[in-house]
């Protein structure tokens, strides 16, 4: 794997690791659909110039072409959002957490029966290394808090959308190898923006809530939610996705948990632990692994 794939993909981990505390802020004032709404809006409209200019919309002209962006519209924008974020509101974080984890093995499987990529010994072993590290950074109270009594709608919510993102980097694969990560990305999330605003609307109704409520810290984190997450950081995944194998891509979401460990601990000054260091070694070391199979 390059340089500039590697970079693009911990740069897009990055902006999703802090996106938890984003989320969590926009979360206390917007409602869940309505937050999505607006993430897509937001980075439907850094899209528009860039796509605007390029003369890419020649390039899904025929019909085939746009109901499979249809599709990963529905898997890797609206349902996928809406799912996580509803979903994170009825169940635990440590549920959450425990399901996040299995992302990256859901891609390998997917990956494996529809793309035919090479499963072997090493990407397996690099795999489980960073499950373990995964694991580790958790924390035993973390794991020991798991239940499934209580959280059953949260949770089949939060594992869907996990199942969803799977789907959204394997079948996405193929499609971005043809018309490109910017064509593929910016369609979209333009299309998961049409269809998810009228959902957002409504939900306003019945609730009641207006734009007006929004706080500047909460525009700010919802700012940061469509510029940063769906438009910068989907960007940079889907264009190291275009460069190598999406298990290899998918396995990098291990270092998800490591990099909000130590946000915390930067932005929060939550303590650095033991398992912290351990936990990040051991995803790095699996990473690697996985990357050279």
């Amino acid at each position: 794997m390059k340089a500039t794939t590697r970079l693009a993909l911990l740069g897009a981990c990055f902006l999703w690791a802090v996106s938890f505390v984003a989320t969590k802020i926009a979360l206390e004032v917007v409602p869940p659909l309505t937050v999505v709404s607006l993430r897509l809006l937001i980075a439907s409209a850094c899209f528009l110039p860039i796509i605007a200019t390029g003369g890419r919309w020649r390039r899904i002209a025929n019909r085939t072409t746009l109901l499979k962006l249809l599709g990963l519209s529905l898997f890797g924008a609206g349902l996928h959002y809406g799912f996580q974020t509803v979903g994170l509101q009825t169940t635990n974080a440590s549920n959450a957490s425990v399901y996040v984890a299995t992302g990256p093995i859901t891609i390998l499987l997917l990956a494996v029966l529809f793309l035919s990529e090479r499963l072997n010994a090493r990407k397996l072993l690099g795999i489980a290394i960073a499950i373990a590290g995964v694991l580790v950074v958790m924390g035993l109270d973390t794991l020991t808090a798991f239940e499934l009594r209580g959280n059953l709608t949260g949770d089949l919510l939060v594992f869907a959308s996990i199942v969803m993102w799977a789907c959204f980097t394997v079948f996405g694969k193929r499609i971005t190898d043809t018309l490109g990560a910017l064509t593929v990305t910016a369609t979209v999330t333009l299309i998961g923006a049409v269809w998810m605003t009228p959902i957002g609307f409504l939900e306003m109704q019945r609730t009641g809530f207006n734009l007006a409520e929004l706080t500047p810290t909460a525009w700010a984190a919802v700012i940061y939610l469509g510029a940063a997450c769906n438009f910068l950081a989907v960007l940079l995944y889907f264009t190291a996705l275009q460069k190598t194998e999406s298990q290899k891509v998918g396995v990098y979401l291990y270092s998800i948990p490591p990099m909000t460990a130590v946000a915390a601990a930067v932005v929060l000054a939550e303590p650095i632990t033991l398992g912290l260091v351990v936990g990040t070694v051991l995803v790095i070391a699996g990473v690697a692994l996985t990357e050279r199979g």
